[in-house]
């Protein structure tokens, strides 16, 4: 029996168990996968002995996306220009690839949603992990521009300058207008955990072709019902993200299969809303 595990703290409430013991059914495999609570002076050394005792892969979430790039003996081209790894193989005699499947999880959910990402102007909400995360799969995408608002505007520039390569531009949240061309809002904030309010203008929420909240509850996040009041064209929370993500790397541990994420995203959305 293959054995995986995600690593966070807190870790309880981690979906990634579920969803990866739907995609093992897919094909008739019978993999284990738990949920690993660490403490942060502790992390390196737990997934170290769990990989030592026969690991077969991992998932690694909130606080250690950053600390795992440091694990990893190795890193794919997405987790080095992420600067954060949600994912960890193992390569043999203690080496590990540490890889990132955030960005091409946001994108697949979003085409799956029939988002025309190719020419579309985006505005990321946040400058954190989250965001850096997923901003080089929105532009491997073709998305045209990238808007970037940040609660503190150092913190937005010292991303930006990250990233020299891309169409990026910082605007306050206060001084945000609506854009000319249609434009999709993606919230890569922790707002929608922590209950705080953007201060977004609502016009420029409402003439969004699409508002993205990579959070997910049961319900519409506040943000997502903040959008829909103000006449925004399509609210979308972050679980199918979530799906998405862990599809590519569950197909990255078991040698290119590849899931059928849309019956796993329906059955845990059923599950959320029965809570």
């Amino acid at each position: 029996m293959a054995l995986f595990t995600v690593f966070g703290n807190p870790i309880a409430h981690s979906l990634s168990p579920q969803i990866h013991a739907l995609f093992a059914a897919q094909f008739q495999l019978t993999n284990s996968y738990t949920r690993s609570l660490c403490s942060p002076g502790q992390f390196a050394a737990t997934v170290s002995r769990f990989f030592r005792t026969g690991g077969a892969g991992a998932n690694v979430t909130l606080p250690f996306k950053e600390a795992a790039v440091q694990v990893a003996t190795h890193l794919s081209e997405r987790a080095r220009e992420a600067g954060a790894v949600n994912t960890l193989v193992p390569l043999g005699q203690g080496q590990l690839l540490g890889d990132n499947t955030d960005g091409l999880g946001l994108v697949r959910d979003l085409q799956t949603a029939g988002v025309r990402l190719s020419g579309l102007e985006v505005i990321l909400l946040g400058a954190g992990g989250a965001a850096r995360g997923v901003l080089p799969a929105l532009m491997n995408a073709g998305v045209k521009q990238i808007t970037l608002v940040n609660r503190t505007r150092a913190r937005a520039g010292q991303l930006a300058g990250d990233f020299p390569q891309y169409p990026l531009k910082i605007v306050g949240a206060r001084d945000l207008q609506p854009l000319a061309e249609p434009y999709l809002i993606v919230n890569a904030t922790s707002a929608s955990l922590t209950g705080a309010k953007l201060q977004l203008p609502k016009e420029v929420l409402g003439s969004a072709a699409c508002v993205y909240d990579m959070m997910y509850s049961g319900r519409p996040t506040a943000f997502l019902q903040e959008a829909a009041q103000a006449g925004a064209g399509e609210i979308r929370d972050g679980l199918g993200m979530l799906v998405e993500q862990a599809g590519v790397a569950f197909s990255i541990w078991h040698g290119g299969l590849e899931p059928d994420t849309a019956p796993v995203l329906a059955k845990i959305r059923r599950d959320l809303l029965n809570r």
